[in-house]
């Protein structure tokens, strides 16, 4: 479950865009779109000459009226309304092919969006999914990348297809008769000026109204997650209010894009009908007074009305057009967010320092203030081969944090880390995952069997023998009593287990792979005595065969490391044995008393 929450107004992916341009957003597309930009543009292409075939059915009409019609002549008559089914036909296969074209090359489109999307999170810091809300980035994966599908497979052709409907259109009225063109072409001014303000507008709420949808994606996804403490604290109630209220908002951000989307509507569809109705009056003037030809005015007036489609479609292709640049910002900001550093240290290599050192270490969170004291503060801590040392502190204390740096889940701000003497940020993070197990106090598992979830801690290939071993290291054997044993499937976040359970099988995920390295933080913190003494004493082996830093916060877990080190202030000031802190540390013997005394 996130703990801090960005919200539309607040979150991290909020930039600044008073210079936003639709057409560069969407321009970034273009390494996703080139490699099916041939069927595209074939599409594109199909769709023209269908579109542009509805501009000849007028002139067939001018044709019959003008012949046939005026000739009193059956046989042309028929001979016309041939032509125009073969028209209308053609027009509906052309437009068919066109969506074949399109429908294939766009859904890879978005499966290869959604999966660099995917694979880019996997490789993007924690601190960076620290700020993040997941609703928002979920709403990335899913919603913003349909709108660039649907924009790929409509608006980016339409607005092409119907731009050059409308020119070819306007030509043949102009040929026509130039008098009744200039009458239709008189609406084009202010429809132009209506779509440069309505873009800005609709930009701006449509951008607002997908923040919104992320807001709310986040409330149901942590009321999914939570559902336990919203039951157990009967806070269902404040809950929905709260979801309400989201609803509410999003509610009032989709009626502005309808008001605004009504408005121009209005604009682009009321002001060509009135063009087209003066048109209509000073044509029939001109036939009656033998100026102009009836078959000539019928398809005139059946050009104008052919191009009210590609008119009346400015607006909502207008919309589309913005949603797909605010869901193209909204995707590259994911995407333009730094991946995890994989800068090759210059340090030498030390090969009498084995065992994992801290060399004068300091850590700040990359988005605290700069004058802020730092979380650690030159951190000089040495654990020998084979040696296991715990680590002891105050809540707060950093102790979670200093973990958290070995595998590089954060980057320390100076000094280095050395694994056998090898600095970790000289080390690919495969490799030096490879070296290091880590198991959190908070556990996580996913929504897979209990073999997957154990086994994604050893290298691929390892089999049931490991598995066993860990599940007896972690004294996890209740796995096997379960509906399918290992291969029973544990819920989302492992709530389907109890808070002991899922943590004896990260402990054992932690364990599988005999790491040379290992980090726990905390691991045996929801154990009941009786399995927390069972578990210490199978660790005792593999801890006699790896080197380990313990967070512990009992005197039972204290014991299982060979020296301990205390953290107080975000500074190591003490190192030793647990009886000699005991006698020669006030802060370690308060902290001690205090574990003994919750114990009982």
């Amino acid at each position: 479950m996130v703990t801090t929450r960005a919200t539309a107004e607040d979150s991290p992916d909020r930039t600044d865009r008073r210079d936003r341009s639709a057409v560069r957003a969407l321009l970034r597309l273009w390494p996703y779109v080139r490699p099916v930009r041939v069927r595209l543009f074939s599409a594109a292409c199909v769709a023209i000459v269908a579109s542009c075939l509805s501009l000849v059915i007028p002139l067939v009409l001018k044709w019959m009226v003008d012949g046939p019609v005026a000739d009193r002549d059956p046989a042309g008559v028929w001979l016309g309304a041939l032509y125009l089914l073969l028209l209308g036909f053609a027009e509906a296969l052309l437009f068919g092919l066109r969506r074949w074209l399109v429908a294939r090359p766009l859904a890879g489109v978005e499966a290869a969006m959604r999966a660099d999307l995917y694979r880019h999170l996997q490789r993007l810091p924690v601190a960076f999914h620290d700020r993040w809300a997941s609703g928002q980035l979920l709403s990335r994966g899913t919603t913003d990348l349909m709108l660039l599908r649907m924009f790929l497979a409509f608006p980016l052709t339409f607005l092409l297809v119907n731009g050059v409907t409308i020119l070819v259109g306007v030509i043949i009225m102009l040929l026509q008769d130039w008098t009744l063109g200039l009458v239709i072409l008189i609406p084009a001014v202010p429809v132009l000026v209506t779509c440069v303000i309505f873009e800005k507008r609709y930009a701006a709420v449509a951008r607002r109204a997908q923040d919104q949808v992320g807001d709310l994606t986040t409330v149901v996804e942590e009321s999914v997650l939570g559902i336990r403490i919203i039951k157990g604290f009967g806070r269902h109630r404040s809950q929905a209010r709260a979801f309400k209220e989201l609803s509410g908002t999003l509610r009032g951000t989709e009626l502005r894009k309808a008001r605004l989307l009504a408005t121009i509507w209005g604009v682009i569809v009321t002001l060509p009908e009135l063009a087209i109705g003066a048109a209509l009056v000073l044509g029939a003037v001109q036939v009656a007074d033998g100026e102009l030809s009836a078959g000539t005015l019928v398809a005139f007036l059946s050009t104008a009305l052919a191009l009210r489609w590609p008119v009346d479609s400015i607006g909502f292709l207008l919309a589309m057009s913005q949603e797909a640049a605010t869901a193209t910002e909204r995707y590259f900001e994911v995407m333009d967010a730094e991946s995890e550093r994989q800068e090759i240290s210059t340090a030498k290599e030390d090969r009498t320092d084995l065992g994992l050192r801290f060399h004068d270490v300091r850590f700040r969170y990359p988005d605290a203030p700069a004058d802020s004291s730092p979380v650690l503060d030159r951190i000089d801590l040495h654990i020998q081969p084979g040696e296991s040392m715990a680590l002891v502190g105050a809540t707060g204390s950093g102790k979670t944090t200093l973990t958290a740096l070995v595998p590089r889940l954060h980057e320390v701000t100076s000094g280095r880390i050395t694994l056998d003497g090898d600095d970790i940020t000289a080390m690919s993070r495969e490799q030096l995952r490879s070296l290091v197990s880590v198991a959190f106090e908070e556990p996580t598992l996913f929504s897979a069997s209990v073999a997957d979830n154990v086994l994604m801690g050893a290298e691929d290939g390892a089999g049931e023998l490991e598995l066993e071993r860990a599940l007896g290291v972690a004294q996890a054997d209740f796995a096997h009593a379960l509906p399918h044993g290992t291969g029973t499937q544990v819920g989302e976040q492992g709530l389907s287990l109890s808070g002991g359970q899922r943590q004896r099988l990260a402990l054992a995920r932690a364990v599988v792979g005999r790491p040379r390295f290992l980090v726990l933080d905390d691991p045996l913190s929801a154990l009941d005595v009786h399995t927390e003494a069972a578990v210490e004493a199978a660790l005792r082996d593999v801890l006699a065969e790896t080197t380990a830093l313990i967070v512990a916060h009992r005197p039972s877990t204290v014991l299982l490391a060979d020296r301990v080190a205390l953290l107080s202030g975000g500074r190591i000031t003490a190192v030793g044995t647990h009886h000699e802190l005991l006698r020669t540390n006030a802060e370690y013997a308060h902290l001690m008393a205090g574990t003994e005394e919750a114990d009982r």
